[in-house]
């Protein structure tokens, strides 16, 4: 790391580290967030003429406390006349974001697509960037690294700068702050950053997050991470050879849809993944015995998160290799088939509202046993009572309302339908090579392609495309959200 200044017109910015491993472009990237100067429109002298994009710093010569001279001009935003039509490029960046109906895409600091499609989907959850902006009033506890609040607080700035602009946002703090935090994404190969698997950065950041979300007093509010992604499963595992049997909970962020020869649809591979094999030892015939693992889904979460498990480790390369199988997926995900009886009974009532609201849209005549909405709500509230509380079928609502500060007329309740909201795609042949791209459906409805810095209108037709099958993006994560009825 080199230290240099910088001066552009009667600014001097004394302290701007060059990262000498990285190409010049980077150093441009982080001069755009000082100044509002976009990278083409910079002419930086050094010594033998202008910076150029691709030079080699080490030919460039640049030396410790160096003063480099930079022109260009910030982009400006032309003030409209008083009275007279209003364009759109005369408004206010706040207001275009609006205007134009997405918000801005993420330059690429040299392999970072896995972690700005990252940050663009987990940015489509208004609930997560409420959360986020409250973290100032919940304050850090007394548990949290300070490594772990600094990631926090980045994730916060930059999906607020997401919101604020239209231009491309460079992530430089952010990723500067992920790499602290998790080393591995600071790995290199001649000099260069390399590509990392996206899965793992949505892992690790959600884990982040749910640290350090947490109020510093338990009871005062929920984990609102939990509440928004966490999938509770009943497992039973069991022994044929021994007759064993026991029974355990445990919380999970996204289901895996396991792919193979037989697997076509999504709805087949989150069936394959809820039975699994394991090797353990056995008390009763003291020695290793198989157990099979069957589990179902107990507790539902706002946004279900599904991971195609298309990679996997292939000796003879020393790799992650993927699997270009082709696997349908639906906009609309139905998951009652996958959750355990007690949810099932939970999920009837809302889901024989929804079922009816939807008739009644279709002008089909409604069930007789909810067409009283009075009826309908003394008969959830009861079936709520017997079942210790407000059921799993409702729970996430109520919680993710507690953090949001709203209280609705009305409990939302789960209906374990869910829609698709963003996707997550990697191209290529390998987890460490390729491109990764999000697709994300924004507020009034219509999809847009996040290809780093380059916003990408698109059908929403076109989005269940992205199945595989060939060298083409294909999903690697999806995110859907719960569809919920009001009782």
């Amino acid at each position: 790391m080199v230290t240099v200044s910088v001066k552009w017109q009667k600014e001097v910015y004394p302290a701007v580290e060059i990262d000498t491993s990285q190409p010049p472009y980077v150093f441009k990237a982080q001069l755009y967030d000082l100044t509002g100067v976009p990278p083409e429109r910079q002419k930086i002298m050094v010594k033998g003429g202008l910076l150029k994009d691709d030079a080699d710093w080490s030919k460039v010569g640049v030396k410790e406390g160096q003063r480099l001279m930079m022109m260009g001009t910030a982009d400006e935003i032309v003030k409209a006349p008083e009275k007279g039509p209003v364009f759109a490029e005369d408004l206010p960046e706040e207001e275009q974001v609006v205007n134009v109906g997405h918000s801005a895409g993420l330059f690429n600091l040299g392999n970072t697509c896995y972690m700005n499609s990252t940050v663009q989907c987990l940015h489509s959850v208004p609930e997560l960037k409420s959360a986020l902006t409250e973290y100032n009033q919940l304050g850090r506890s007394n548990d949290l690294d300070h490594s772990s609040h600094l990631l926090t607080v980045a994730t916060r700035d930059l999906f607020n700068d997401l919101d604020k602009n239209v231009k491309p946002v460079a992530p430089m703090q952010f990723w500067t702050v992920l790499r602290k935090k998790y080393p591995q994404f600071g790995q290199q190969s001649n000099g260069a950053f390399m590509q990392q698997d996206a899965e793992e950065c949505w892992t690790q950041l959600l884990y982040t997050l749910s640290q350090s979300l947490k109020s510093p007093n338990s009871s005062e509010s929920p984990d609102i991470v939990k509440a928004l992604f966490g999938i509770e499963f009943d497992n039973r595992i069991h022994c044929a050879e021994s007759g064993e049997e026991s029974t355990e909970t445990e919380t999970v962020y996204s289901l895996k849809c396991h792919i193979s020869q037989e697997v076509n649809h999504l709805h087949e591979g989150l069936k394959r993944g809820l039975k699994s094999e394991l090797e353990k030892a056995s008390p009763s015939l003291g020695r290793s015995a198989v157990y099979v693992k069957d589990s179902r889904i107990n507790g539902l979460p706002r946004y279900l998160t599904i991971q195609f498990v298309r990679f996997f480790w292939k000796r003879e390369s020393n790799q992650k290799a993927k699997i270009l199988r082709k696997v349908d997926y639906p906009l609309s995900l139905d998951v009652y088939d996958f959750c355990s009886e007690d949810l099932r009974k939970k999920l009837e009532g809302p889901r024989q509202v929804l079922r009816d609201a939807e008739g009644k849209k279709a002008g089909l005549k409604t069930s007789g046993k909810t067409s009283s909405s009075t009826d309908g709500d003394v008969k959830m509230t009861e079936a709520e009572e017997s079942s210790s509380g407000s059921g799993e079928a409702s729970k996430t609502t109520q919680e993710v309302n507690s953090i949001s500060g709203v209280l609705p007329e009305k409990e939302h309740h789960l209906t374990g339908i869910y829609d698709l909201v963003a996707v997550l795609t990697h191209k290529g042949r390998s987890a460490d090579s390729g491109h990764y791209v999000a697709w994300v459906k924004q507020e009034n409805g219509k999809w847009v392609q996040f290809d780093d810095d380059n916003p990408i209108p698109q059908r929403e037709e076109d989005i269940p495309k992205l199945s595989g099958g060939g060298d083409w993006h294909m999903a690697y994560i999806c995110v859907y959200k719960a569809r919920v009825v009001p009782m």
